[in-house]
């Protein structure tokens, strides 16, 4: 199974490069894993915005929230949000998130 390092620290991820035990993630780790994974160079303060969204969101209802609720929470059209995250908000946003691969995220 893939790894990163981060901090001297290796976080497990899965073959698609979502982190394997979401309890572990960190800022740090999120990251890296938009440099290493998403190609992204910063995380601006609209993507943080959209990261600790789907983040609290999975914390109180343990699922990832649909992309209609994300681009409502955050004020964001759905293009913004591919613009701020190329892969997709499910399978993008959701793995610098620390989330679990979401249902239906091919």
């Amino acid at each position: 199974m893939p790894e990163l390092a981060v901090g001297g620290k290796k976080i497990e991820l899965n073959e698609e490069g979502f982190m394997v035990r979401p309890e572990e993630w960190t800022e740090d780790i999120a990251l890296v894993l938009a440099s290493e994974e998403e190609g992204l160079e910063t995380l601006t303060e609209d993507h943080w915005k959209v990261i600790n969204y789907i983040r609290e969101y999975y914390q109180q209802k343990n699922l990832a929230p649909m992309v209609r609720k994300v681009c409502k929470n955050s004020g964001f059209s759905l293009k913004y949000i591919f613009k701020l995250f190329p892969s997709g908000p499910a399978k993008g946003a959701c793995k610098l998130a620390g989330l679990p691969k979401p249902d239906g995220c091919v």
